[in-house]
C-alpha cells in the first residue's frame, strides 16, 4: 500500500514540474504576428511585409500587410509602393498618408515567381525618406498537388501501418 501511494506520489510530482516548466516556456515565447513576413530597418522606421496566404497564388486575391514603425514614435506615416517582376515596374501606388502602423491591401499577382516590392517612405516635405525592399514569391495553383501528393502518401501509409499493426496488438 505504502509503495503505491509513493508511485502515486511521484506521479503527481512529475507532473507538477511538467506543467510548470510548459507554463513557463509558453511565457516566454512569443509569436510573430505577420505570416511570411520580412522587416527591415532603415534610420528611424522598421517597415514589415507579409503575405496572406502565406504564399500567393497567382489569379487569386493576396492580401498584402504592412506594418510601420518608428523609433521617434511618430503615429502615422506617407508611404509609396512600387512592385516590379524581372527588373520591370507592374505596378505602382502612390504615396498615401497612414494613420497608425498598419496598412493592408488587396493584390492580384499575374505571374508566377518572384515579385520585388519597393516601398517607399516619404518625409513631411513629399521627399522620399528611405526605400525598403523585399521579394514576395507566387505560384501558379498547380502547385497545391504536389501538397496534396504528399499528404495523401502519408495518410495512405499511415492506414496500411494501422491496418497491420490493430489486428496484431487486439489479438493479444
Amino acid at each position: 500500500m505504502i509503495t503505491i501511494l509513493m508511485k502515486t506520489n511521484n506521479y503527481i510530482i512529475i507532473t507538477i514540474v511538467i506543467i510548470i516548466s510548459v507554463h513557463n516556456m509558453c511565457n516566454e515565447s512569443n509569436a510573430h504576428s505577420l505570416f511570411n513576413s520580412a522587416e527591415s530597418v532603415i534610420g528611424d522606421y522598421k517597415v514589415q511585409i507579409a503575405t496572406l496566404p502565406e504564399i500567393p497564388t497567382t489569379g487569386e486575391k493576396s492580401q498584402i500587410l504592412f506594418r510601420v514603425n518608428s523609433f521617434s514614435n511618430e503615429n502615422g506615416f506617407k508611404m509609396g509602393l512600387r512592385i516590379f517582376y524581372d527588373d520591370i515596374q507592374i505596378d505602382r501606388i502612390k504615396p498615401i498618408y497612414h494613420k497608425g502602423d498598419y496598412w493592408e491591401m488587396d493584390y492580384v499577382f499575374a505571374k508566377s515567381g518572384n515579385h520585388i516590392f519597393k516601398v517607399d517612405l516619404y518625409d513631411m516635405n513629399d521627399n522620399i525618406n528611405s526605400t525598403y525592399t523585399f521579394n514576395v514569391s507566387t505560384h501558379n495553383p498547380f502547385g497545391y498537388i504536389f501538397f496534396y501528393s504528399i499528404a495523401a502518401g502519408s495518410i495512405g501509409l499511415s492506414c496500411i501501418i494501422l491496418y497491420i499493426y490493430i489486428p496484431r496488438r487486439i489479438k493479444h
